[in-house]
């Protein structure tokens, strides 16, 4: 067998949800074939690739969507100046078990423009990334609904890095009775310990380096943990300090079951969530602790 017959095949890229559905058609065989989704906006990194090599070992066949989605960008600007490369991504998919691409301009998901129907996140969605954001959880929840309608998967798969995103699309599964397992994935890391994100990019050098503070934060939280909250939040607030660089925006330790802000006397499971702008750039990650002995 040649190299040729032994290297992975590239993955179909279609545009059009007829498309998606026809591949997926034309796949299946009597015995129907698991379906894995891996939602994504693009600028794809190792962390996407983690989430698609465990989609390749749950599914006969990955489907990862790009798509740029306007209904969660809440500045414009944040909008217009996300990164778009179709080409690279489909690059940095070679080799990673990706079958079909589907990477739909707006108009395909939207049709008649801003969609009137639309999932609400509810007060969750408001707190934390939702209140610096507003609308932004109900924008995601609707394009990942229109997703997993569209692709029909036994799997979706997302990175632990966005746990409010992943804590509210598993309630909106539950909630509606959707057919399909949530799989998250460990957050993907840098030597340094910073979290990989396709905002990353847009750091200097001196923000790069700056950036670290959140994970030394959250390193801060987790160790205190044994403590209580109160130890916990300031040993990351102490972290958080002296670097000019970082301007914080929310600090907080939440329940796994509600994503609500422990009471002061709660023991057991929780994590600690962060966010703070670096320069222009907004950061976000999370850590999981447990509260008491």
């Amino acid at each position: 067998m040649t190299q040729a017959e032994t290297a992975p095949r590239p993955p179909v890229v279609v545009t059009t949800i007829d498309d998606v559905r026809r591949q997926l058609e034309t796949r299946a065989t009597d015995a129907r074939p698991r379906v894995a989704l891996v939602p994504t906006m693009g600028a794809l990194h190792e962390g996407h690739l983690a989430l698609v090599d465990r989609a390749a070992e749950l599914a006969d066949i990955v489907v990862v969507s790009v798509f740029v989605n306007p209904l969660q960008f809440t500045d414009p600007a944040d909008l217009e100046r996300y990164p778009r490369d179709l080409d690279a991504d489909l690059a940095t998919l070679a080799g990673h078990g990706a079958d079909l691409v589907f990477a739909p301009d707006v108009t395909e998901l939207y049709p008649r423009g801003d969609t009137a129907t639309r999932v609400t996140a509810g007060t969750v969605g408001g707190l934390f990334e939702g209140r610096s954001r507003p609308g932004h959880f109900d924008g995601v929840l609707t394009v990942v609904a229109k997703l997993l309608n569209i692709v029909g998967p036994q799997f979706v798969l997302f990175g632990e890095k966005d746990a409010q995103q992943v804590f509210l699309v598993r309630r909106m599964i539950a909630d509606l009775n959707l057919p399909v397992s949530v799989e998250e994935v460990e957050t993907v890391r840098d030597d340094d310990g910073l979290a990989l994100s396709s905002r990353n990019r847009f750091l200097d050098a001196r923000e790069r380096r700056a950036a670290v503070t959140l994970p030394h934060v959250l390193e801060a939280a987790v160790s205190a943990s044994d403590r209580g909250i109160d130890a916990v939040l300031a040993a990351a607030q102490s972290a958080a300090m002296g670097e000019q660089l970082v301007a914080m925006d929310y600090l907080a330790v939440v329940h796994p079951d509600t994503f609500l802000p422990v009471d002061d006397d709660y023991t057991g499971p929780a994590r600690a969530i962060v966010a703070a702008r670096v320069g222009d750039t907004r950061l976000i990650d999370n850590a999981p602790l447990y509260l008491g002995r």
